[in-house]
């Protein structure tokens, strides 16, 4: 997807920080999940890009606590990767901490599910303890070898993300049905946490959830590998960044009270120490001509 039609995605950036600068070089889109993964993958997307010479992009991401399962020939995580082209690989990307970048050159494409916050948690025991990787997907679950191969074999489109979802859906067979619905229990609490910008305190997100807090950490330390406190937090940074996604300059002491947080203050602070520069400067990048975080 071009800028000429960055309008029909307004609602699709939530995690790309600076996303019109991101529309504007790369093919973007996504497609639904099936009826079988309801609770446990948001959506699948694609996405590829094709760049002349020298030409690179920089695509900062403050992702929610997903887990990506992804198909393609992208390059690894970071500002300087090794210089393509990039193999054919199934990769799996564990739940992101912090700001995570793509270096995007040369000419490349990527196919992939992204998991619900703690939907991941159907296909594995313990999301905690694969964040912040980047590993081969075989490494994560057991896949047919010839995975990557079915996907690329397929015409570019949504047909690309057909075999992934069949061995997601596959590997469902082997697990235990208690934790696929702990999984889905955990995703709902989660979009609850995501959607009702009144919750801001593990306490209620427990009592939504007919647990105690305690409980309700280990759910989500397992299936989703961040806390819920971690969790709500992360949600608000993404509200406060999509709020100034195209340059706009909102009442920021408004903001910060619409989103839970104490003052002003305590938005920035958390704003700077996450994204690296202020919510002022992040929406000035924003604008026609800003610079990149």
């Amino acid at each position: 997807m071009h800028a000429d039609a960055r309008s029909s995605f307004d609602g699709h950036t939530r995690g790309i920080l600076e996303p019109a600068r991101m529309f504007s070089v790369v093919d973007f889109d996504r497609y639904p999940a099936p009826p079988e993964l309801d609770g446990l993958i948001e959506w699948f997307w694609s996405v590829r890009w094709d760049l002349p010479g020298e030409q690179r992009h920089r695509q900062p991401i403050l992702a929610t606590p997903a887990v990506n399962v992804s198909v393609g020939t992208s390059p690894t995580p970071g500002d300087a990767p090794p210089p393509g082209p990039y193999p054919l690989a199934a990769k799996f990307n564990g739940v992101t901490t912090q700001v995570t970048v793509r270096t995007l050159s040369g000419r490349g494409w990527n196919v992939a599910a992204k998991s619900t916050v703690g939907g991941f948690g159907a296909w594995i025991d313990d999301v905690h303890e694969v964040n912040d990787t980047h590993l081969d997907l075989a490494d994560v679950v057991v896949v047919d070898g010839g995975l990557a191969a079915a996907v690329a074999a397929r015409p570019w489109g949504g047909g690309r993300v057909t075999p992934i979802g069949d061995a997601l859906v596959a590997l469902l067979a082997d697990r235990p049905q208690a934790r696929i619905d702990r999984a889905r229990e955990v995703s709902a609490i989660a979009s609850a946490a995501e959607h009702d910008r009144s919750i801001a305190t593990v306490g209620q997100l427990a009592k939504l959830g007919g647990v105690t807090g305690r409980t309700l950490q280990r759910m989500f330390i397992s299936c989703a590998g961040v806390s819920p406190t971690w969790t709500i937090r992360r949600f608000r940074l993404i509200d406060a960044a999509e709020h100034v996604r195209d340059g706009n300059v909102p009442d920021w002491a408004g903001l910060a009270a619409e989103l839970g947080y104490a003052d002003q203050a305590h938005l920035t602070r958390d704003f700077t120490a996450t994204i690296g520069m202020s919510p002022g400067a992040y929406a000035a990048a924003n604008r026609v001509g800003g610079s990149q975080p």
